[in-house]
């Protein structure tokens, strides 16, 4: 054994090195997030973001890692998993990350995503929770501050907004591994006031978190602001699920049980305490609680809807600030051991006043009132091969099923099947979990998919999800049912090559408009990609050509396309430099085109554009030293079928809209 290792150490020296596999793993993870990011619901990703940052500067150690760890990671299997524990545990410590290739069921593309998010270094005793004089002397500090200024003028800046146009953010966070965690993040957004009016203690939003791990028994513990996932997220999920895309992997839902929260997200997380605790190693109790104030519009002692932007830029908006409180408690039990796992978990909430939203009809079915409650039931089994997840839950009416089959044939092939029933009259407030809307409820689907890499350096994806609605929908005035097909090819000949080709066609109903839902016809979208990367050394280019139409019987056909080129390029010194220009060009909203491209840190940008023009942005990133990193980025979009962009207190008079964002982080 210690030949073979040996003979797999001075093999793997001859190799590309390891930054390359890093650029893929990193791909992978955007082009996910890029995918997603088509959806109807704006996402914020600067938690995960920040997190695989992290992970990629203080990667895990493969010899002390924990099953929990290695399920961060998407695109590792149950098997996968396991087998690198095991082969840990038998053969002893690895004396170098390329010994992975002696794990059973690990595929080189499966290394190459894993090889940045660990290292190997050998452990001589047990490591318990680190003294306070070494929290002091080696945790790592890093404040990270951001401006945003616009070179155009908003319609509501005449009159309406209360603040300046710029947008102005502030973090501290301090770190040491993933035991200790704080840090506090303020936000201003552009028209907001600062130091005025009802932002007299500066900004608009601040969030404080503290963050605990690995104190003996007591494995988390959270105060300040944080969020929660258990189970499937029937009953409480405040994370972003992965879901459907081209990539069998993002399916999984692994909980991350409780997590801090140091994003912008002014709406998205709980404010309070909580814990989880190990009772036995086999058993894990979580318990949490909650007590914060929202924003909505409170009317005769009634909530009449509840305000989830976070913009207060105006006096209407500033009327919505904190009218009403939200407290909940609940928690979780979770039982590990072998092959099973099982999960129960319980969220009772309340507001100040009564919740008593004006429902339209297709939301006649969200509860009202004060008291509502949540609970759960999920597990995972694994049989050799195939395994089995779910969760059940139920709540003050209704109840949602998920359960999903996986099978991993042989390393590279996958099948997987999941199938989901939200009752229409299931509501959880914190709930997000696998299916074709943002919250589950009134949704029944099956969804299968599959995934092969049948020849050297192909790999090709299906799925095919055929759900229904069974009562009303927005824009849809009776229950309906649609399908939502997806196809990849994945070629990568080289390590520094890649280019793929996917497809995706959905079909869902939709009132016709002007007919006050009496008329109801099946709309057709069509999407077609194709992307090629390219990055020799230091060089990275990326061509990206978007095809769109979108059809429905009684109206004019319409289509989009858009051709993006982009160029990355990182100098001998430290200054990297990142251009993309994008030309667009659509018959109307309907058949709009994203298209991403390079971001500040722990941002992850991919606008829409609908109509015709050009989109150009410059990105420049100067690293002064080990402790200053300085990111300047400019943008500008030009369309050339229109005299004003927006409406309402957005409108921008004028065919073009230009931003400068600049970024300072410094490291302690």
């Amino acid at each position: 054994m210690k030949l073979l290792k040996l003979g797999v150490f001075l093999s793997m020296l001859l190799i590309t090195p390891v930054l390359e596999a890093q650029n893929t793993s990193v791909s992978l993870w955007e082009e996910n997030m890029e995918q997603l990011s088509m959806d109807e619901e704006e996402k914020n990703w600067e938690d995960e973001l920040e997190e695989l940052s992290n992970r990629l500067q203080e990667p895990v150690n493969i010899n002390v890692t924990t099953k929990r760890e290695l399920e961060q990671f998407p695109f590792l299997t149950d098997i996968q998993i396991e087998n690198i524990l095991a082969y840990v545990y038998i053969h002893g410590q690895m004396q170098t990350i390329y010994e992975l290739q002696l794990v059973k069921e690990m595929d080189k593309r499966t290394i190459d995503l894993l090889l940045p998010f660990i290292c190997v270094i050998p452990v001589t005793e047990k490591k318990g929770f680190p003294r306070l004089k070494s929290l002091l002397k080696y945790g790592k500090q890093e404040v990270l501050t951001r401006l945003d200024m616009p070179f155009y003028t908003r319609k509501g800046y005449q009159k309406n907004y209360l603040g300046p146009s710029m947008y102005h953010s502030l973090r501290y966070g301090y770190r040491y591994g993933d035991y200790l965690q704080m840090g506090v993040t303020a936000e201003k957004d552009a028209g907001e006031p600062f130091f005025a009016l009802h932002n007299r203690k500066g900004y608009d939003y601040y969030s404080i978190y503290f963050l605990l791990r690995n104190l003996g028994r007591l494995k988390t513990l959270a105060v300040g602001n944080y969020k929660l996932s258990f189970g499937q997220g029937l009953a409480v999920s405040t994370d972003f699920r992965l879901g459907k895309t081209y990539s069998l992997s993002t399916v999984d839902n692994r909980s991350s049980g409780i997590r801090k929260h140091s994003s912008s997200d002014e709406y998205n997380y709980f404010q309070g305490a909580a814990a989880t605790v190990e009772i036995i190693p086999a058993l894990q109790i979580s318990g949490f609680y909650s007590h914060r104030s929202m924003d909505g519009v409170v009317e005769q002692g009634k909530i009449t809807s509840i305000y989830k932007t976070g913009l207060h830029r105006t006096e209407k908006e500033a009327e919505k600030i904190n009218t009403f409180a939200l407290q909940l408690m609940g928690g979780n039990i979770n039982y590990e051991m072998n092959s099973l796992k099982v999960g129960v978990t319980g969220i009772y909430y309340f507001f100040s006043h009564t919740y008593q939203p004006e429902l339209r009809t297709y939301a006649k079915y969200n509860i009202q009132g004060n008291n509502f409650y949540n609970a759960g039931i999920d597990y995972k089994y694994r049989l050799k091969r195939f395994t089995l997840t779910g969760e059940a839950a139920m709540g003050k009416q209704g109840y949602a099923l998920l359960n999903q089959l996986k099978y991993n044939i042989l390393t590279g092939y996958q099948l997987s099947i999941v199938h989901r029933y939200y009752t229409h009259d299931y509501w959880a407030m914190f709930a997000r979990s696998f299916g074709e809307s943002s919250t589950p409820q009134n949704e029944n689907g099956w969804y299968l998919a599959a995934e092969a890499a049948p020849f050297a350096h192909w790999k090709f994806f299906a799925s095919l999800d055929l759900f229904s609605f069974p009562w009303w929908k927005y824009r849809i005035s009776k229950p309906s049912q649609g399908v939502d097909a997806l196809f990849q090819s994945l070629y990568s000949p080289q390590r520094n090559l890649s280019m793929y080709i996917n497809y995706r066609y959905k079909r869902k109903e939709r009132d016709v408009a002007g007919t006050n839902g009496k008329v109801i016809l099946p709309t057709y979208h069509h999407r077609l990609r194709y992307r090629l990367t390219y990055s020799p050394d230091n060089l990275q280019l990326r061509t990206t050509v978007d095809y769109n139409h979108f059809h429905s019987r009684g109206r004019e056909e319409s289509q989009g396309y858009q051709f993006s080129q982009s160029c990355s390029y990182a100098f001998s010194f430290p200054l990297k430099l990142s251009v993309q220009g994008t030309y667009f060009r659509t018959d109307d909203y309907d058949s709009r085109i994203y298209a991403s491209e390079k971001g500040l840190l722990y941002t992850f940008y991919t606008p829409s554009f609908y109509g015709q023009g050009f989109r150009f942005s410059a990105c420049a990133r100067y690293d002064m030293n080990k402790a200053f990193m300085l990111l300047v980025k400019f943008g500008q979009t030009i369309y050339q079928d229109r005299e004003t962009i927006g409406s309402g207190n957005d409108l921008i008079q004028g065919n073009k809209k230009a931003d400068l964002q600049m970024q300072l982080r410094i490291k302690i």
